[in-house]
């Protein structure tokens, strides 16, 4: 995200309290159930307890859970019977598969249960939520209980293009959807929302409340917001912002958080047909800057603690479907699957949050330029000169759960690819592999010495019926070299450029989707993605 404050904002008035009904059937003090994993647990068993109570049915320890059912679906707070239902079907398929969950520091598991057929479901009724109806067009699955805060479209200023805080558009029609892109806010939710409804600040999609998963959405999806840095990009993606801070996501990326996200991040997917794999659901850190001047101000969230792997089996696509797990050789493409809570890696320093010391699992592995652990990590020239760095924002060498590669070399437990346009290398050991051989992949290799790369697919000059709109296609400082091959994630990018410059969607020459007929291709250059153009590229 954009915002870097750290101000509070008003809770919003639809927010339902369980909080408070927790701590009084617990008796544990309503800050100790907000802030330790272990008491928040017992406050949710008490209150569910307390609301079997009210009902008259049974709660003694021999009941099967689903008997249950009623209880854990208004002790959700969710607001919609739709949303208490599907909250209680999923507690009560966790608990017969058995589940292993993180919430920050401390992890539960819940081994598999015998449980019977809830009778329950009918009974549920929205007591003790504020039930509502959508207010405007939500674009959620049913049952996920999105809350409609709207980022205004108002013009605060004498100049045309004093408005804010996004753009009308007419997705996905026109420009096309094809990503989406996961930040997290760098402020409090309530801050986040705050900001959404400033017409002078900038507008995402929806925001993601760390404490429940609770959804805000603030634009129709029809709409263009203002959240990747890269209006190619922009134009393109549905933006989903994640309260909480990059540095110290792992206080922060809660279970609930990510089941939520997950639910509505393959809803967008199947909705608009984007891919579901980590080419087309990216990080904000993932985004290339727009030309060579623009990556070093690009940002870096969700960060190394967004656990892909985790997020990918939760919407029904994981990661590991259709890899191989066994050596792989040079020319191969390999998908980097390290797992999540035992793959520690080296993070440090500060960038607002300090990251705290600690055991944190994370989702990359870092890239070195040998095969030794002693060896420096690669460089990433549009970032700064010289290694890249162990610094928690320090995206240059890191390998990210879920991105595919085309393997250089093997040399004993290490794996080297092709990134950057140099080779790095990274621990795959055969007894416990950070990596595995993706089946059918595609690549790219230069037609001559060098292919140049592009952070947009922006359309050639001679497209544009007003030669004032052309866009420049302006090379990044990265190359792919002869002999270097990186994986094809897209073959059918779209060359085209929103023009949106003026308030009004009627001004005369504004809001039109100029489409080219250059042909690109995005590919997995590094830690981001980028685009090359067709002609500069053989495909194998």
């Amino acid at each position: 995200m954009a915002a870097q404050r750290t101000a509070e904002g008003k809770s919003p008035a639809s927010a339902v309290d369980t909080l408070s009904r927790a701590a009084a059937a617990s008796g544990i003090a309503a800050q100790t159930l907000k802030t330790d994993p272990a008491a928040n647990v017992r406050g949710a068993a008490a209150l569910i307890a307390a609301i079997q109570r009210e009902t008259g049915a049974p709660v003694g320890a021999e009941t099967d859970p689903a008997q249950w059912y009623e209880a854990a679906a208004t002790a959700s707070g969710l607001a919609e019977v739709s949303a208490q239902t599907r909250f209680a079907d999923d507690l009560l398929t966790d608990l017969r598969q058995g589940m292993t969950v993180r919430d920050g520091d401390t992890t539960f598991t819940v081994a598999p249960q015998r449980v019977g057929t809830p009778a329950g479901r009918a009974k549920v009724t929205g007591r003790g939520a504020a039930a509502k109806k959508p207010s405007a067009p939500i674009d959620a699955p049913a049952g996920l209980g999105v809350e409609w805060v709207p980022a205004p479209y108002e013009q605060y200023g004498p100049d045309p293009g004093d408005y804010g805080n996004h753009d009308l558009a007419f997705r996905p029609r026109s420009p096309q959807l094809t990503h989406v892109v996961i930040h997290d806010t760098e402020c409090s939710y309530e801050l986040g929302l705050q900001l959404v409804t400033d017409p002078t600040y900038l507008a995402w999609n929806y925001t993601i409340r760390a404490s429940d998963g609770h959804i805000a959405q603030h634009l129709q999806t029809k709409d263009v917001g203002w959240h990747a840095g890269n209006w190619y990009l922009n134009m393109h993606s549905v933006g989903l912002e994640h309260e909480g801070y990059a540095a110290q996501g792992y206080r922060w990326y809660s279970e609930a958080m990510y089941r939520r996200s997950a639910r509505l991040t393959r809803h967008l997917c199947t909705t608009y047909g984007i891919p579901m794999d980590r080419a087309h659901i990216i990080g904000h850190d993932q985004v290339p800057g727009t030309k060579t001047a623009s990556i070093k101000g690009m940002h870096w969230d969700p960060g190394p603690f967004w656990d892909w792997e985790r997020y990918f089996t939760l919407m029904g696509a994981p990661l590991s479907q259709g890899t191989i797990g066994r050596r792989p050789t040079a020319g191969e493409v390999v998908r980097i699957l390290p797992g999540f809570d035992g793959n520690v890696q080296t993070v440090e320093g500060c960038d607002g949050t300090c990251v705290e010391p600690g055991d944190h699992g994370t989702n990359f592995v870092p890239l070195r330029t040998a095969p030794d652990a002693s060896a420096a990590l690669v460089a990433d020239p549009g970032l700064k000169a010289g290694p890249s760095t162990t610094k928690v924002s320090d995206i240059g060498a890191r390998a990210t759960a879920g991105t595919e590669y085309v393997v250089a070399q093997v040399q004993g437990d290490w794996t080297a690819v092709w990134y950057l346009g140099e080779i790095g290398w990274f621990h795959n050991p055969t007894h416990s592999p950070t990596a595995r051989v993706v089946r059918g992949r595609r690549t790219v290799t230069p037609k001559a010495a060098i292919a140049p790369v592009y952070g947009t697919a922006y359309p050639e000059a001679s497209a544009y019926a007003d030669p004032a709109d052309v866009q420049p296609i302006s090379p990044l400082i990265y190359t792919m070299k002869a002999g270097q091959s990186y994986v094809l994630s897209d073959d059918d990018v779209p060359a085209d450029y929103y023009r949106a410059k003026t308030f009004s969607p009627d001004t005369p020459g504004d809001h039109i989707n100029t489409v080219g007929r250059t042909k690109y291709y995005q590919v997995n250059l590094g830690h981001r993605v980028a685009f090359v153009q067709a002609a500069d590229v053989v495909i194998e």
